[in-house]
């Protein structure tokens, strides 16, 4: 079983990526996460990744497709399939994925959209924090600590907060998924392949909404 998962930054994506994986035997790839692990090999894919992330460019399709294609013939091999997260961005990354799966017999089943209401996303981001010794996580008004500035589960006064989780730096992410990422979903659609669940539910909500998509299947 072959998924994509897609959304805008804050949906949920890794947080129901990972359950996916642990349930059906499935590999996460996350764009991230292999192209640090590709130039952490040293490899000459990721020197070419490396130089231009140094650069400050965009990184090439063509330089993803390498990347994406070498950890998906992996899962081959080693899982039951795969979850992109992350990729693909682009309709013409979507093409090549496409078009490199088919030539190893193999395809995406579902591409599932996390949808969300985007002011109650900035919302649901700009307002989390995190207790700075153990982790726990808290959100203003959705989860505040049981006593004001003392962690529930460690007694903690300290808490940290994302340099980017605030309202105009979420919203300038989710300018650039609605123009750059968002494209993509007519795509999927026209294959068939777009299944679209509510990513303002409740985690388990969404995980049953998903499970029941690839119920179907």
């Amino acid at each position: 079983m072959n998924l994509i998962i897609l959304g805008p930054p804050g949906a949920g994506k890794g947080t129901q990526a990972k359950r996916l994986e642990q349930k059906y035997g499935l590999v996460q790839l996350s764009t991230g996460d292999m192209l640090r692990s590709e130039v952490a090999s040293g490899s000459e894919l990721g020197r070419q990744a490396k130089e231009v992330m140094d650069a400050g460019r965009l990184m090439p399709d063509d330089i993803m497709i390498r990347i994406i294609g070498e950890r998906i013939e992996q899962a081959q091999r080693e899982a039951n399939g795969f979850i992109l997260d992350g990729f693909p961005r682009t309709t013409a990354q979507a093409e090549a994925l496409d078009a490199f799966l088919a030539e190893r017999g193999l395809e995406v089943e579902h591409a599932i959209e996390l949808r969300v209401d985007d002011e109650a996303l900035v919302d649901r981001i700009s307002g989390r924090f995190t207790c700075a010794k153990c982790g726990e996580g808290y959100h203003d008004r959705h989860k505040p600590t049981a006593k004001e500035g003392v962690c529930d589960v460690c007694g903690s006064t300290e808490f940290v907060r994302r340099a980017d989780d605030n309202p105009d730096t979420v919203r300038a992410r989710l300018k650039a998924y609605h123009e750059q990422t968002a494209p993509i979903l007519p795509h999927y659609e026209k294959a068939g392949k777009l299944r679209v669940v509510d990513g303002m539910a409740s985690i388990d909500e969404v995980a049953r909404q998903i499970e029941s998509v690839i119920g179907r299947s």
